[in-house]
């Protein structure tokens, strides 16, 4: 049998991921996840949860391949609706936009708590999502970085329990944690690049913002700050 081969995505988060943990893995695509910590003896016992009937079928098809049924309960549904509070000590979501991650932890309250370990990774809409996260009383005890595809991704390791802020969106293109990071030097030369643009293209239009164009200048000047404090 052929093992699970992860993403560099998924092999990033699965590192972080604490030895027995009970895990609820929501997006779980082909359960990969899952199966490859439990195979490498890393978790206990895992939910792998899905909004798509298609990719959960294909999950389900995995899970009996691995000789797994036992310790993955498969979920059809959007989010954390199908996961109880006490069936789970750690969350992992990956590969959808940072809107939509911060719309399944506002409708599951409960993972505002220390006794979850969440690992987020964002596709998009990154800055919204850690503003959120500090407005709602999380905090990002971590951030690290990996490149697929040539692309540059994060996952935040996240804990809930923690005093709210109200932090500038511009402020949010970086963190304590991210400036920590491995690799984080190249991540934020990218994120400058891309700003750079955004910036070009909102001094070019036709109907400007003002107030758009002056907080996509903020966050250009913050990246670039962030980058000159990097050794």
């Amino acid at each position: 049998m052929n093992n699970i081969t992860l993403t560099p995505r998924l092999e990033l988060i699965a590192k972080k991921i604490a030895k027995d943990a009970v895990l609820a893995d929501i997006g779980t695509d082909h359960a990969h996840l899952p199966i490859y910590l439990l195979e490498n003896g890393i978790i206990k016992s895992a939910i792998a949860a899905d909004i798509r009937t298609g990719p959960l079928q294909k999950a389900e098809e995995n899970t009996k391949k691995y000789g797994l049924e036992s310790k993955i309960s498969l979920r059809l549904g959007a989010g954390l609706e199908k996961v109880q509070p006490h069936e789970c000590d750690t969350i992992s979501i990956a590969g959808m936009g940072g809107e939509t991650i911060a719309e399944i932890l506002q409708d599951a309250k409960w993972t505002n708590s220390p006794n979850y370990t969440l690992l987020l990774q964002p596709m998009t809409m990154i800055y919204y999502l850690r503003k959120w996260l500090w407005q709602n009383g999380y905090e990002i005890l971590e951030e690290n970085v990996c490149k697929e595809d040539h692309r540059r991704y994060v996952v935040m390791t996240v804990k809930g329990g923690y005093d709210k802020k109200d932090v500038p969106l511009y402020k949010c293109c970086v963190s304590n944690a991210l400036l920590k990071a491995e690799g984080v030097k190249d991540y934020l030369q990218a994120q400058l690049k891309k700003e750079n643009a955004a910036l070009d293209g909102l001094k070019q239009g036709k109907n400007v913002d003002n107030d758009r164009l002056n907080e996509q200048k903020l966050i250009v000047d913050t990246l670039k700050q962030s980058l000159e404090a990097i050794v």
